[in-house]
């Protein structure tokens, strides 16, 4: 957006809720997005994870210091609001779990339903990186930054993602 290095500015140097609620409002829809793929589509869940994440960028909002862009340095601090989640659940999803949850043969008639099942499968640094990739339309550099890896971790976790991903639709009867 062209207008966040004025709105960081007067909210990180003046202490002003107003440019930092311009910024909420710019980047709200996109960040809720975010968290209701990484969520598996639990909308309750994405709309807390989305304030908690605001709640940490405002309270550390005064340490931006534009080395990135504003949406780089927002989604690493909601990739890591994701993450304590997921560590504070201490559980995780195995493949084989996912695979006894989806009946065989069973197809939503809507596909979006069916790609947030098909989310589940991918491991989560996987769906983070097919998330910011495809849905977010982030390059590999910036995906980089915000998952704190190398470009090349990225570009394999995107591939293994969409590999994953093409085995669950073609036997959930996709390829048809």
């Amino acid at each position: 957006m062209p207008n966040d290095a004025i709105w960081v500015s007067r909210a990180a140097l003046l202490g002003d809720r107003n440019a930092f609620s311009r910024l909420v409002e710019a980047y709200q829809s996109p960040v809720r997005r975010f968290f209701f793929h990484l969520t598996g589509g639990d909308e309750e869940l994405s709309k807390d994870l989305a304030q908690d994440a605001f709640v940490k960028a405002w309270l550390s909002i005064s340490s931006f210091r534009a080395a990135a862009k504003f949406s780089t340095w927002l989604y690493r601090i909601a990739y890591n609001v994701f993450y304590d989640h997921e560590r504070s659940k201490k559980q995780s999803v195995s493949l084989d779990a996912v695979g006894e949850q989806i009946p065989v043969g069973s197809l939503n008639s809507d596909f979006s339903m069916d790609f947030a099942v098909a989310l589940k499968v991918l491991k989560d640094d996987e769906r983070t990186a097919m998330l910011l990739f495809y849905m977010e339309d982030l390059p590999v550099d910036k995906i980089s930054k915000i998952m704190n890896c190398p470009a090349g971790t990225v570009k394999s976790h995107l591939f293994r993602g969409k590999e994953k991903l093409s085995v669950y639709f073609k036997n959930s009867g996709y390829d048809k």
